[in-house]
């Protein structure tokens, strides 16, 4: 088997393989574009082919940054378009794609890598673990009131603020506007992934990058300035929250009210509601709000641990020794050892290898799990997964890993 890179004269054939490994046929273009492999970068993407030649396997990559814990922005590997046709299952032509494409981005000098895992089970052996979750919302109209602040007393209403207001575009009219406000969004919510200018420009995704037909309700400030959006459409009575966008809690309360009053629909659905999210606290009946589609959503691989490690922000100082295994690609790279001294100091980590006994082992995945915060490392512990060696590892290092504003990823590829 040969596993080799591609160019734009392969394009029709990795679409063709990927299609046939999930036993799809590929749209029909529509005349604005919007092909959900519309931004593909073919210069990240591999070809598995038989000893005739014959594609059986694809792999592929973008270019994202992902928005760490301290509002640090890193670049990032955005794995997909992963498939081998049924013909070829269970011959180690996925595993070697992957090792493959994962020499390459440490080649490349990359240090973390991401994907949405279409199984569960798939990517963890390949040393991905889940790191950001997500979850539908489903309010009933009937009892979609808000309850009144406790926190500012009995004055007010629960009508909301009186500052700002909200228009309703098409989404064919408001793509600068959309572009904007998500990336201003991204860059303050940690495990945010960015959405290149070739995603927007070529409608590639899902709504609303794609030419999908959506309404958005774009907030406005008191000056008229665009702060946050939702997109939305309405289904046999149901109005289907793609995604709600602003950096500020109050517009983002404004943008649920907005909809939730929406005239002639039974309940709206909120999907990819981040899971600390205020709203049912917000309602006057919390039970209003029905949780579904808990689920895992953005995936980590950490490539290098120190720079890993390094880049990002952190919130608590102290020491911390990790034993780390990555038995896919035979340890980090270098030949540095497996085992890091982590000392965090205002908000700043240095990250070397050491000699000492280790306060946790993991795995790369465990790690990758807990890396951007979403994760307690102590849930793992009591999973049996992390070993701690000692009474009051698994607390220290839930301190460290700890963001002060939890990962959330909105953005499908």
């Amino acid at each position: 088997m040969e596993i080799r890179p591609t160019t734009d004269k392969d394009l029709d054939v990795l679409v063709d393989t990927l299609h046939a490994a999930f036993g799809n046929f590929p749209e029909t273009p529509a005349e604005d574009g919007g092909l959900w492999w519309s931004a593909l970068e073919t210069d990240r993407c591999l070809l598995a082919l038989t000893a005739d030649g014959r594609p059986v396997g694809t792999a592929g990559a973008y270019s994202f940054e992902l928005t760490l814990p301290g509002e640090i922005l890193a670049p990032a590997a955005g794995v997909s378009f992963v498939g081998v046709l049924p013909s070829h299952r269970r011959r180690g032509v996925l595993s070697a794609m992957m090792r493959h494409q994962l020499a390459g981005l440490r080649a490349r000098g990359e240090f973390l890598s991401v994907l949405l895992a279409s199984e569960f089970p798939i990517y963890g052996r390949f040393g991905y673990g889940p790191a950001t979750y997500t979850r539908q919302l489903t309010v009933s109209r009937s009892q979609a009131a808000f309850a009144l602040p406790r926190a500012c007393g009995t004055a007010g209403s629960d009508t909301g603020s009186d500052t700002g207001s909200v228009e309703v575009l098409r989404r064919a009219e408001c793509g600068e506007i959309l572009e904007e406000l998500y990336d201003r969004y991204r860059r303050a919510q940690p495990g945010a992934l960015s959405r290149p200018h070739r995603w927007w420009a070529s409608r590639a995704g899902r709504p609303p990058i794609s030419s999908a037909p959506r309404y958005i309700a774009v907030h406005r400030d008191a000056e008229g300035v665009p702060d946050g959006y939702a997109s939305y459409r309405v289904e046999s009575g149901i109005l289907k929250v793609d995604e709600t966008i602003a950096t500020d809690d109050a517009v983002i309360t404004d943008l649920a009210r907005f909809v939730l009053g929406h005239d002639l629909v039974t309940q709206v659905e909120f999907r990819h509601f981040p899971p600390e999210h205020p709203l049912r606290w917000q309602l006057a009946d919390f039970r209003a709000g029905q949780v579904g589609d808990d689920t895992d959503w953005l995936w980590v691989r950490l490539l290098d641990v120190p720079r890993a490690l390094t880049a990002r922000g952190w919130s608590t100082d102290g020491e911390l020794v990790l034993d780390v295994d990555d038995p896919f690609l035979g340890g980090p790279s270098s030949g540095e050892r497996g085992r890091y001294l982590l000392t965090v100091r205002d908000g700043k980590a240095d990250c070397v290898p050491t000699d000492r006994e280790p306060d946790l082992s993991l795995d790369v995945r465990d790690l990758g799990s807990v890396y951007l915060g979403g994760t307690a490392p102590s849930a793992l512990v009591r999973a049996g997964h992390i070993r701690a060696h000692h009474p009051d590892a698994a607390a220290l290092a839930d301190a460290l890993f700890r963001s002060d504003r939890s990962p959330h990823c909105l953005h499908w590829f």
